[in-house]
C-alpha cells in the first residue's frame, strides 16, 4: 500500500487532524489560564501591589528575634552537604534565640558525623536521631523533629514563636531569618520565601542546561505566579525551604491530623510525600493568615534561599515525578477543593501536571507526524490537507501565546540570572517539556502503585555540591 492510495493518505490527514484540535484546545486553555495570571501580575505591577520591597540585610541579620524560633532540617544520606549546610546557617544567623534541630536516622551514621562534625561547639544546634530505621518520609522525619521540639518546650516551659523549614542542601540568606520574623510578628501564619535555584556553573554544558532550567521555572514561580496568589488572599503552597510557620499554626496541624485519625501530638501526615506543598495550605483553610515575601536587599539581590538542584537527567526526572505524584495526584486525594473559586482556580493550576505531559506528548508526536507529512508532500506524492477555519483560528490563537510564553520567560530569567541565561532559558524549553512528559508519566505509574498499597518512602534527591563552598557561588547581581 502506498501513500498516493486516498484511504491512507486520508486516515493519516484525519489522524493529523484530531491530534492538532485535541493539543490545540487543551494548549490554549493551558494558555488562557497562563494569561490570566499574567494579566493579574501587570496589573499588580500597574498598581504598586507587586512591587518588589527594598530592605537592609545587614539590619536584618543583627535584628534581635521577636521570640525564640527552630529551624528544622530533614537529613537522610546527606553527608556530603549536611556539614557546610550547619556551618553557614549558624554562623550567617548568629542570634541566641534561634535553635537547629538536624533529623538524622540510626543506620545513617555517616549523616549525623557530618552533623557532629560541624557543630563545633554551638550550643544552638540539636541533634536529632530517628528511632526506625530510614528512609520513612520527609514527613515522618520531621514529626520526630517536632517531637523532639516539643519536648525541649516541655522542659524549659519556653514556647517558640516561629518554626522554619529548610532542606539539608540549602544556603540561607543573611537576611531571611529577620524578614520571616517580621512577617510573623506582624501576624503572618504561615511565610514563604522565594527560591533561588542556581546555575551550576562548574558541570559540564548538558548537565548545567539540565540543572538550570529549575532556574526559568522558578524565576516564573515566585517571580509572578506567587505574587499573585498572595495578592488574591489564595492559600500558599509551601516550597519546603525558607518558609517559617507561627507556633499556633502548628497547633491546628496537630489538631486536625488528631481529628483525621493521625498520631497524637503530631502535625504532618507520615504517608505524605509533599507534606511542605500541603503546609501553607492546610494553615489557610485554618484559618491562618498567609504571605508570601519578595524583597531586595541593598545589594540588588534578592533575600531567597538558595541551593543547587539536580543536575542528572534521571534525578531531575525522579524528583519532578515525585511533584506530580504529591502536588497533582495524592493532593487531590488529600486536600481536596475546597475554598470557593480562587482556591479552587490555584489548585486546578497546581494539578496541571498530568494532563500537561499528556498534551505535550500528543504534541511532539504531532510535529514527527507532520514532518512526515511535510516530506511526502514536499516530494509531490500527496496534496497537503486542507485547514479548517476553527482549526486555524485555534492555531493562530497558540502561536500567538507561545510567543508570550517565551517571552515572560525571558523576562523573568533575565531578571534574575542576566540576558544570556534569560536566551538559554527559551531555548531549554524542549528539554523542560521531555522532562515533563517522562516525569508525568512515571508519576501516574507510581500513583497506581500506591492505590495498590505500596508504601510511601523518602523518594530524594542525592546532593554532592552546597553553593556555600568556595567558588561555586558568584557575586551579588546589581
Amino acid at each position: 500500500m502506498s501513500f498516493t492510495e486516498p484511504g491512507l493518505w486520508q486516515g493519516l490527514a484525519l489522524l493529523q487532524h484530531e491530534l492538532l484540535l485535541f493539543a490545540g484546545v487543551f494548549f490554549l486553555i493551558g494558555a488562557l489560564d497562563d494569561l490570566a495570571v499574567d494579566a493579574a501580575w501587570l496589573w499588580l505591577r500597574a498598581t504598586g501591589r507587586a512591587k518588589t520591597a527594598r530592605v537592609n540585610r545587614v539590619s536584618l541579620r543583627q535584628r534581635q528575634l521577636s521570640g525564640p524560633a527552630a529551624v528544622l532540617i530533614p537529613a537522610w544520606r546527606e553527608d556530603a552537604v549536611i556539614g557546610q549546610t550547619i556551618r553557614h546557617l549558624l554562623d550567617t544567623w548568629q542570634q541566641a534565640d534561634l535553635r537547629l534541630y538536624i533529623g538524622c536516622y540510626r543506620n545513617d551514621p555517616d549523616t549525623l558525623g557530618a552533623a557532629i562534625a560541624a557543630a563545633r561547639g554551638d550550643t544552638r544546634l540539636r541533634l536529632v536521631i530517628h528511632g526506625h530505621e530510614g528512609p520513612t518520609t520527609k514527613a515522618d522525619c520531621l514529626n520526630r523533629l517536632y517531637a523532639a521540639l516539643a519536648m525541649d518546650e516541655a522542659r524549659s516551659g519556653r514556647r517558640y514563636a516561629m518554626l522554619v523549614f529548610h532542606d539539608a542542601e540549602d544556603m540561607v540568606d543573611a537576611g531571611a531569618l529577620g524578614l520571616l520574623d517580621e512577617a510573623v510578628e506582624a501576624g503572618a501564619d504561615f511565610v514563604q520565601l522565594p527560591v533561588e535555584p542556581l546555575v551550576p556553573r562548574q558541570r559540564a554544558w548538558l548537565e548545567r542546561q539540565i540543572g538550570s532550567h529549575y532556574c526559568e521555572e522558578f524565576a516564573e514561580a515566585h517571580g509572578k505566579a506567587l505574587v499573585v496568589r498572595d495578592a488574591l488572599g489564595a492559600g500558599l503552597p509551601g516550597a519546603g525551604v525558607g518558609c517559617a510557620a507561627s507556633r499556633r499554626a502548628l497547633d491546628w496541624l496537630v489538631a486536625r491530623h488528631i481529628e483525621e485519625g493521625g498520631a497524637a501530638g503530631l502535625p504532618f501526615a507520615s504517608d505524605s510525600l509533599t507534606e511542605d506543598y500541603e503546609l501553607g495550605l492546610a494553615i489557610a483553610a485554618a484559618g491562618g493568615r498567609c504571605r508570601f515575601v519578595r524583597a531586595r536587599g541593598e545589594d540588588g539581590r534578592l533575600i531567597a534561599t538558595r541551593a543547587f538542584f539536580p543536575h542528572r537527567f534521571e534525578n531531575v526526572v525522579r524528583q519532578k515525578a515525585r511533584w506530580v505524584l504529591g502536588i497533582a495526584l495524592q493532593g487531590w486525594d488529600r486536600v481536596g477543593w475546597d475554598g470557593g473559586l480562587r482556591e479552587t482556580w490555584m489548585r486546578a493550576r497546581d494539578r496541571r501536571g498530568p494532563m500537561t505531559a499528556l498534551v505535550l506528548l500528543v504534541g511532539y508526536a504531532l510535529v514527527f507526524l507532520t514532518a512526515i507529512m511535510g516530506l511526502l508532500v514536499v516530494a509531490g506524492v500527496a496534496q497537503p490537507p486542507p485547514l479548517t477555519p476553527l482549526l486555524a483560528a485555534v492555531l493562530i490563537a497558540n502561536g500567538v501565546a507561545f510567543v508570550w510564553r517565551i517571552a515572560m520567560r525571558f523576562v523573568f530569567t533575565a531578571r534574575e540570572y542576566g540576558s544570556v541565561e534569560g536566551l538559554f532559558a527559551v531555548l531549554r524549553l524542549p528539554l523542560a517539556n521531555i522532562i515533563a512528559i517522562i516525569a508525568g508519566r512515571r508519576a501516574v505509574t507510581a500513583y497506581i502503585g500506591t492505590l495498590g498499597g505500596r508504601k510511601a518512602v523518602w523518594d530524594k534527591t542525592d546532593h554532592d555540591a552546597h553553593p556555600a563552598e568556595a567558588g561555586l557561588f558568584g557575586p551579588a547581581r546589581r
